[in-house]
């Protein structure tokens, strides 16, 4: 029987939105977007859908019983991984059982305390206390930091949802922490946030660069991409650190922390002076190679050897090496975007891409590669760093536009962006944020600074945190938490580093009473007054078909997809695909017409000096302390991860500092004893583990554990505003030390 009233009207939505997996329920149009239910989602068949950890994408067969994945296998005919996957695709499931999965709303009561509560309850708190906390400061008082973690069509719900009906204008994600340097160095470059290349690429390179990026650990099936390249390709790693993948290379150049700037003016340099520009791509397809020519004369070999510690003889060697390879490919990642002159350096990787004409050529291309499984989907569709679809906020024909498609009165779309994630932790610091809404990303464990972002939260007045755990960092000091569900426990899309729309399905129900962040919204607009606005959000394929409209005449243009089942049967699908398009191919790259989408169609040259790093090693804190990916086993915080059993198994349970063995012995540090780590932020107890890895004067650390950013120094890239996580100043003692 259906209860009455608004408390029954919101049970009786709930078990119409997140009901029990039946074969009933599979068969009801729109339950998956599908209409009708292909034989594979039948109850005790198998179905493809995409890993929900990282951005490589793979797709995965889980294998239903009763209608719930009990088990999974990779996709032999997924284009993305060809039947591979790594250690945490093979235990995707298993973080979906965990025993701390947050089941039921919580909220904090006055005795400090997190206690349940019902739907109603929370969402009527929710509402009460955020449009107070505006009623008493102002609109712009509360604010909301997001995720990549959550689909496409979520982050855009999120996104409309806070700007659009709750006046919330200041709202950023956690791909800010990976990939917003990638972002701004292809949009001021090619004139859009365009990541051209397809995984294909790995196996067509005859020379392929990784620039403070691992593969072999972070991405491990790009790296078996590379294993099947056929041309016995030249690997080079250019890295300080001697990672796993560096290791596997045929060269590699250990650069100076933070040197990377003059390091690739330097061979940029080499490249003009060797007569290895390709004039006619550079006078036909690029502006602003004069300058950019001038600019780099003053990075000579020897400017680079003192900046880098690369010999000149070395240099001399990987110019060479570039200037031989007829499909030369740079990749880079978190080295380069976690960085004080991130954009800047990415673009100086860009620009030697583009002066030997690698670009737009199987094998070539300046390569970024993306951090969470739906990084690409936030960057373009969650209303942070762009209007939907990769529109400007600014831009009136714009705001008409997405008005128009979505159906709603332009007035309320902002014409300004709001403040980037840092300076929205700033803002609490200052007192100007009230209120703070985290979803799916834990930041209490991953922001910057970690100390100094726990203070700042002490000047919230209301924190709600909405995870798939209620033990997360974060989560541990909210005043409400809101169950979510997890991937695989609810449909949409994820979009992959080479552009990929990977179709996500619902294949379990979410424990308790856990909406997917899709239906917690639709709540949300419901308490809140602003329903009217979604009124066509109904589904998550109803929300694409209206992004597939945002995305029209954009340079990511998806609007030739029919619907998910034309993605399912393709094994995703990259964008762009422009309505009317016949035939594609299955792996495709940009700028093949050496189109860029500037105005004019050309792309740009952009650099500038090199800044020094506000905090480098001194007298006292003698060390540069690097941080990055630990093992292949390990994810971000660890919040999925640590719940797998097996994957636990496969990495220390203790945080550990990598020290030159050299070094260690020294100062009498044996391997696995505990040493203090110490910068003038905080200092932690680590397990030392001697090395050859890192240099004397270096020591790293994995950024799966929370002591790590209990370390590291909050400074940010002007353009682009992402931390600089990779490099500070820190001092190494012994335990018995304690100052």
């Amino acid at each position: 029987m259906l209860e009455t009233g608004l408390k029954g009207k919101i049970s009786n939505m709930i078990r119409q939105w997140e009901g029990p997996l039946t074969r009933e329920l599979l068969l009801q149009p729109g339950s998956f977007g599908l209409g009708k239910v292909p034989e594979r989602m039948k109850p005790d068949a198998t179905t493809t859908v995409v890993c929900g950890f990282c951005s490589t994408g793979c797709g995965l067969n889980l294998h239903l019983k009763d209608g719930e994945a009990i088990n999974l296998t990779p996709d032999t005919e997924y284009p993305v991984n060809l039947g591979m996957a790594c250690p945490k695709g093979w235990e995707a499931i298993a973080p979906l059982k965990a025993k701390d999965r947050a089941q039921i709303p919580l909220i904090k009561k006055s005795h400090g305390r997190l206690v349940p509560a019902t739907w109603h309850e929370a969402m009527t708190t929710f509402t009460e206390k955020f449009k107070g906390i505006q009623e008493k400061y102002g609109d712009e008082s509360v604010a909301f930091l997001g995720t990549g973690q959550i689909t496409m069509e979520e982050l855009a719900f999120l996104g409309s949802l806070t700007k659009f009906g709750m006046n919330m204008l200041h709202g950023d994600g956690n791909t800010r922490q990976c990939m917003a340097t990638a972002v701004v160095s292809y949009k001021q470059a090619f004139g859009f946030d365009a990541p051209a290349y397809s995984y294909n690429d790995f196996e067509e390179s005859d020379t392929i660069i990784f620039v403070g990026a691992n593969p072999c650990i972070a991405h491990p099936i790009m790296w078996e991409r590379v294993h099947l390249n056929q041309n016995d390709p030249e690997i080079i790693v250019i890295d300080p650190r001697k990672t796993e993948t560096a290791v596997a290379a045929n060269q590699h150049y250990p650069i100076t922390p933070k040197s990377d700037l003059a390091f690739f003016y330097g061979i940029a340099n080499q490249l003009v002076e060797k007569g290895c520009v390709n004039q006619e791509y550079v006078d036909k397809y690029t502006n602003g190679f004069e300058g950019y020519l001038e600019h780099i004369k003053k990075f000579t070999p020897e400017v680079v050897e003192k900046e880098s510690g690369i010999s000149i003889e070395e240099q001399a060697k990987l110019v060479d090496t570039i200037a031989k390879g007829e499909k030369v490919s740079f990749w880079w990642t978190m080295g380069v975007n976690q960085s004080h002159e991130g954009v800047r350096v990415a673009q100086s990787i860009i620009n030697i891409a583009l002066m030997t004409g690698n670009i737009g050529r199987p094998g070539a291309g300046a390569n970024s590669i993306t951090g969470q499984c739906n990084a690409m989907g936030s960057r373009l569709f969650s209303n942070t760093t762009n209007l939907l679809g990769g529109h400007d906020f600014t831009n009136p024909e714009h705001r008409e536009k997405i008005a128009k498609v979505l159906d709603i009165p332009v007035e309320t779309i902002p014409d300004k962006l709001g403040w980037a994630y840092d300076q929205i932790v700033e803002g609490i610091s200052q007192g100007k944020i009230k209120g703070l809404w985290v979803i799916a990303t834990n930041s209490a464990h991953s922001w910057i600074n970690q100390k100094g972002f726990r203070d700042v939260l002490q000047n919230l007045e209301y924190l709600v945190v909405q995870d798939m755990y209620s033990t997360t960092e974060t989560a541990e000091l909210a005043d409400m938490v809101l169950p979510a569900a997890a991937w695989a426990e609810k449909d949409g899309i994820f979009v992959n580093s080479e552009r990929r729309l990977g179709l996500v399905k619902k294949v379990r129900k979410a424990p308790g009473e856990a909406l997917s962040d899709f239906n917690i919204f639709r709540l949300i607009s419901s308490y809140w007054g602003c329903a009217e606005l979604f009124s066509k959000w109904t589904s998550p394929e109803a929300v694409f078909h209206l992004l597939k409209q945002c995305s029209k005449g954009q340079p990511c243009d998806f609007s030739g997809i029919k619907d998910y089942r034309m993605i399912d049967d393709n094994g995703g699908i990259q964008w762009p695909l422009p309505q009317g398009t016949e035939n594609f191919e299955r792996e495709r790259r940009l700028f093949e017409d050496n189109k860029f989408y500037h105005a004019d169609g050309k792309a740009k040259f952009l650099y500038e000096d090199p800044r020094k790093p506000l905090e480098v090693p001194c007298q006292e804190y003698d060390h540069w302390l690097m941080t990055g990916r630990g093992t292949s086993s390990q994810w971000h915080t660890q919040t999925r991860t640590k719940k797998s059993p097996v994957l636990r198994k496969l990495y220390p349970n203790d945080v550990y500092v990598e020290i030159n063995a050299s070094e260690a012995r020294k100062k009498g540090i044996e391997a696995s004893e505990w040493i203090w780590v110490i910068s003038r932020r905080g200092k932690i107890k680590a397990r030392a583990c001697p090395c050859y890895h890192v240099k004397e004067g270096q020591v790293f650390m994995p950024m799966h554990y929370n002591e790590t950013n209990m370390l590291t120094f909050p400074s940010f890239d002007k353009y682009s505003r992402q931390p600089s996580y990779k490099a500070c100043a820190v001092k190494i003692k012994k335990e018995e030390y304690w100052e």
